[in-house]
């Protein structure tokens, strides 16, 4: 008959101090937001750089930009490429205080 005091059994106390899968831990997890970019990361580039620059700017991207500009008084053509809608969104939230 076993012991129920058998030291073979682990206790609470005889487990090692680790953090579950599930906490809020963040040393290996890229995170976004924060202090600032990171110029190491592909959204950091410099909207010129980007691959995809060229394209034809986003619905969100149009929908601020309009947003900014009436704030501004200002007027652009909305035949804008991404990275040109990116620099004014830039440019217009220094400008209107937003995005501080």
């Amino acid at each position: 008959m076993s012991d129920p005091r058998d030291d073979s059994i682990p206790t609470d106390s005889d487990q090692t101090d680790s953090t579950p899968a599930d906490s809020t831990q963040t040393d290996d997890v890229e995170m976004l937001g924060g202090a600032g970019p990171d110029p190491a990361q592909s959204a950091s580039k410099d909207p010129e750089d980007w691959v995809t620059g060229d394209e034809p700017m986003t619905g969100p991207q149009k929908s601020y930009l309009d947003t900014l500009l009436r704030e501004a008084g200002e007027e652009l053509p909305a035949t804008l490429t991404k990275a040109e809608a990116s620099e004014h969104i830039d440019r217009l939230q220094k400008l209107t205080g937003r995005g501080q």
